[in-house]
């Protein structure tokens, strides 16, 4: 198993059935010095034991591929490894793909016609612990989104400390920047996020910041948010 932490910069496992597909993908990212393609998967099946071997920080993972698909190999990859961030990268952007996907574990959905330095700036998101949605998909998931138990906690069951930590996570900032934002340990702001999760019952960050959205606590713009 190779040791994580050993080699600097992101290490990633890129996973799509169809191979020049896969091969675009990781030429792109061989260009970015402080990313490290450390395997290629072509469905979930081999996902999901390249990610146990192989020990990734980020997983590229398209959605729609024989065997198992990408939803499945997220469910196993999120419970065996949760440290691991995934990213989905795919071709489709309606709600009953996007959502099934999140509530799995996925940090960011991307799609494939996203541009190279969005590709890369999601991966430098999700590799954060952030989440990392386009708007246009946030958007359509900001009506569509449902609770998992049917009785989530109201935004008044936050304290106002949580409340602000809310709105910063939903504008993607990560625990460290939370801290230094509120002159806090990270410790704190964890157990802060910890506490937003349980009160909402929410699985993700990428769902608080819905959550957030879907609220008004935040916006998808931080210009918006603030004005």
């Amino acid at each position: 198993m190779i040791e994580r932490g050993a080699k600097q910069g992101i290490r990633v496992l890129v996973v799509d059935d169809h191979a020049i597909v896969r091969k675009g993908i990781c030429a792109l990212l061989a260009t970015e010095a402080r990313i490290d393609v450390v395997g290629e998967a072509s469905n979930g099946g081999e996902a999901v034991d390249l990610a146990r071997s192989l020990q990734p920080d980020v997983i590229l993972m398209d959605l729609v591929m024989p065997g198992m698909d990408g939803l499945e190999a997220i469910k196993q990859i999120n419970d065996r490894q949760p440290e691991t961030r995934i990213l989905v990268l795919t071709s489709f952007s309606s709600v009953d793909r996007v959502l099934p996907a999140i509530r799995a574990g996925a940090l960011g959905y991307l799609l494939k016609d996203s541009g190279p330095q969005e590709l890369v700036r999601a991966i430098d998101q999700v590799y954060s612990g952030n989440s990392s949605l386009h708007p246009a998909i946030a958007r359509k998931l900001l009506e569509e989104i449902s609770q998992p138990s049917g009785q989530v906690g109201e935004g008044e069951s936050l304290t106002d400390r949580e409340v602000t930590v809310l709105k910063l996570v939903a504008q993607g900032y990560s625990n460290r920047d939370i801290a230094i934002e509120l002159t806090v340990s990270e410790a704190t702001v964890r157990t802060h996020v910890s506490h937003i999760l349980a009160k909402l019952e929410l699985s993700s960050r990428t769902q608080a910041a819905l959550y957030a959205l879907r609220k008004g606590i935040a916006s998808l713009y931080e210009d918006e948010a603030q004005g």
